[in-house]
């Protein structure tokens, strides 16, 4: 009997009944077989949850439910309307180092995916900040498996717009106490931040008087106004205050809208702004940029029209605590949740992945990098916590 006829069937016999693990291991891993694909699974599914800001009840209530399996107590604390931050920890609920990320993201939802063959993981979240989230948990778990019972996990909500799970955690009156160190998770390359700019910002709402654009002298143009207005805030730019840490601060024109038709002198018209401090305080740029539009607002006043800036809450510059040997460091431009958490703490923040892929529709970054963030996330917990905590237990890393 000749078996060639038979190999194709064969074949699929075999592979029928052939199990397939995910995920599938690389050639090479920094982390045990076991505890690398307890984080790629992790990580899957904190990605494959779709948790954009203000939506986000159902990857607190998942996540919650994992870590209760992890033998962590887990509590929940309502923000708003089905919208929790989940604090976790081992046994006593004052903890001396806290380890904190976001668990909200942008929109729009972006599928999971993993690439077999380059290790690339992607979807929305994946980096910002789910690409911290999973690698601090599987960090801070294996730290408590080596009895030591001094850290808490914090994910909290809103972080992507204003940060208000931060700061209800901040004003929680149940809040537990007592932290001194505190690791935000965000995407830093990798690198330990040693700061980041101060946000302002504001709008520019004109209101004018509508009239046909034949005869625009009967009316008073909003657009006419706001270009004006934007003219003059983009002249300051290279003025404002700067730092040689943070560099320049920046203007950016992120949303500009007005009028109603071409042939239709504009009655309203609105621009979104958004500064990022590079050095001074929010009230010394507000009162440049008041000062700056005193003409054209008392100009528009005088033709019956108006012109009001709308300020929004805002911070300068924040200094960053970045003095673990082993650790490249870095500042960075955006904005993150370390303000927002008061206290008298030292604050640390790293995570992996870029920011330059953050936020967009390539948000991705390697099998490796998510391994290396575990690693680098345990080595910053025992660095900057209580050394004589662990040398007391003979632990090692």
């Amino acid at each position: 009997m000749h078996l060639l006829p038979f190999l194709p069937l064969l074949s699929l016999t075999l592979a029928a009944h052939t199990v397939q693990t995910w995920p599938p291991q690389p050639p090479t891993s920094l982390l045990p077989a076991a505890e690398s694909a307890e984080l790629l699974r992790l990580h899957r599914k904190l990605v494959e949850i779709p948790s954009i800001s203000s939506s986000e009840y159902e990857v607190a209530q998942w996540l919650a439910s994992y870590l209760r399996s992890k033998a962590l107590k887990v509590e929940l604390q309502e923000v708003s309307p089905k919208r929790y931050n989940v604090l976790a920890y081992p046994s006593k609920r004052d903890t001396n180092i806290l380890v904190t990320s976001h668990i909200d993201t942008v929109p729009p939802y972006w599928p999971y995916y993993y690439n077999e063959t380059t290790h690339v993981i992607g979807g929305r979240g994946s980096v910002d900040a789910k690409g911290s989230v999973a690698p601090q948990i599987l960090a801070v778990l294996a730290l408590e498996e080596k009895m030591f019972n001094d850290i808490g996990l914090l994910f909290v909500v809103g972080e992507e717009t204003g940060g208000d799970g931060m700061r209800a955690f901040s004003e929680w009156e149940k809040r537990p106490t007592g932290y001194d160190i505190v690791i935000f998770g965000e995407p830093t390359a990798g690198k330990l931040v040693c700061g980041h700019k101060g946000i302002l910002g504001l709008g520019l709402r004109v209101k004018g008087k509508a009239a046909h654009s034949g005869y625009p002298w009967l009316g008073v143009s909003a657009n006419d106004v706001l270009v004006e207005a934007l003219g003059t805030l983009a002249g300051l730019r290279g003025k404002l205050p700067r730092s040689e840490k943070y560099g320049e601060t920046t203007i950016n024109f992120g949303r500009i809208e007005g009028g109603v038709a071409s042939n239709v002198v504009a009655e309203t018209a609105y621009a979104g702004i958004g500064l990022r401090l590079a050095g001074g305080t929010p009230d010394e740029v507000r009162s440049t940029i008041t000062d700056a539009l005193g003409d054209i607002k008392k100009s528009v006043e005088e033709q019956g029209g108006e012109l009001d800036i709308e300020w929004r809450e805002g911070y300068g510059p924040v200094d960053i605590d970045c003095d673990i040997e082993g650790f490249e460091t870095t500042t960075v431009n955006y904005g993150t949740d370390v303000p927002n958490l008061k206290g008298d703490h030292r604050r640390f923040l790293y995570g992996p992945g870029t920011i330059f892929v953050a936020h967009s529709d390539h948000e991705a970054l390697k099998r490796r990098e998510l391994e290396q963030a575990v690693l680098d996330f345990r080595r910053l917990i025992v660095t900057a916590g209580r050394m004589d905590k662990f040398r007391e237990k003979n632990l090692e890393l």
